[in-house]
């Protein structure tokens, strides 16, 4: 059995992990993803804010919203990033399928009275109307007061919740809707408390 020489390893330098495609630095993933969502939602402070943001906003005109969104999906509820993400997927869902959501929405309504006021929803609540009001509630997040958004989509979400329950085959997702309600919530009460960060 031969032995093999002994090396010592050469010394690595900070630039050595960069040249490794494939995992992006989570603390940096997270990071990008508060200050795209501060950015929204905030505003820009200073000048690079304002060339940063301008970036999110060209970088969502040209590849969508969902790329950035992306960057929001592990953020937890608690913060601008997972509120963010939470009311893309509202949105999304709304707009993906508004007959459903329309269904589930109108089965709701008269059992979650003080939600459906709150939502702000047309009577009767046909899918253009259900698309009309989430993108309302979405464009109050640059133009707004961001608790009122956040009331107002957990509060349609309570009153899709109570629909759900009601209607036959939709068991599984009351619960889902019932903690999306809940996050966005407790996320409109730490707005208000100026803690959501």
């Amino acid at each position: 059995m031969s032995e093999r020489p002994h090396h010592k390893p050469s010394p690595r330098t900070g630039d050595f992990f960069d040249d490794f495609v494939g995992g992006s630095d989570p603390a940096l993933v997270s990071e990008a993803a508060d200050r795209a969502a501060a950015l929204l939602v905030r505003g820009a402070r200073d000048e690079g804010d304002a060339a940063v943001a301008e970036r999110i906003v060209h970088l969502a005109d040209t590849e969508g919203i969902e790329a950035i969104a992306e960057l929001w999906s592990a953020a937890p509820a608690e913060s601008l990033a997972g509120c963010l993400w939470r009311l893309y997927l509202l949105r999304s869902w709304v707009h993906a399928d508004p007959a459903t959501v329309a269904r589930e929405y109108d089965a709701g309504r008269h059992a979650a009275e003080f939600a459906r006021v709150v939502a702000g929803v047309a009577d009767p609540p046909g899918p253009d109307e259900l698309r009309s009001m989430i993108d309302e509630v979405l464009r109050g997040i640059t133009g707004g007061d961001f608790a009122d958004v956040l009331f107002r989509a957990a509060a349609f979400a309570r009153v899709v919740a109570t629909g759900r329950a009601s209607l036959p085959g939709t068991g599984d997702g009351v619960r889902r809707m019932l903690v999306l309600g809940e996050q966005l919530e407790a996320a409109g009460h730490l707005e208000l408390a100026s803690r959501l960060g």
